[in-house]
């Protein structure tokens, strides 16, 4: 399912980074005037300069987005499995359990499309069990996300917290 999220999501990011010059939605209109006004009509998207590829051709920064959520009990269990581990630092399951916390808090962040605080929880999944197959697969794919918008991904570190929610 999350596959099938994902392939929308690309596909959706690459025609939004079409040609400047789209044309907006059709309009059957018979009105003249009102045709005339909209012979070249474009999307918002399309003046803002968003999609627009840097003159040099380098990636340009990326950017938070997405939809906030909230991730108290996500959180509260990362608080949890630190405290396990921190009692037992070389404790395999212990490091697995709080893997896999970071990785169910990414996979909630990845369905809002927060995609760069994701990147970050995906990645500390990974630090903490190497096999965590899921979570490799998800980092190479947010990366090609932002490859296909022309966008570099945040750095290791530089991953932004989850969007604030607000009840």
């Amino acid at each position: 399912m999350r596959k099938i999220i994902m392939l929308a999501t690309i596909g959706a990011a690459v025609s939004f980074a079409g040609c400047n010059n789209a044309p907006g939605p059709s309009q059957s209109n018979s009105n003249a005037t009102s045709q005339a006004a909209n012979d070249h009509p474009q999307t918002m998207i399309a003046h803002s300069g968003e999609n627009q590829a840097p003159p040099t051709g380098a990636k340009t920064k990326w950017s938070q987005g997405g939809n906030p959520i909230d991730t108290t009990e996500l959180d509260a269990a990362i608080v949890n499995a630190e405290k396990e581990l921190k009692a037992k630092p070389s404790d395999d399951v212990a490091k697995k359990a709080l893997s896999q916390a970071y990785n169910k808090r990414a996979v909630a962040l990845t369905d809002a499309r927060q995609y760069a605080s994701a990147l970050g929880d995906y990645r500390k999944a990974v630090k903490l069990d190497p096999s965590n197959a899921e979570a490799k697969q998800w980092i190479d794919q947010i990366t090609q996300i932002y490859d296909s918008m022309n966008k570099e991904a945040p750095k290791e570190g530089e991953e932004p917290p989850a969007l604030p929610f607000k009840k």
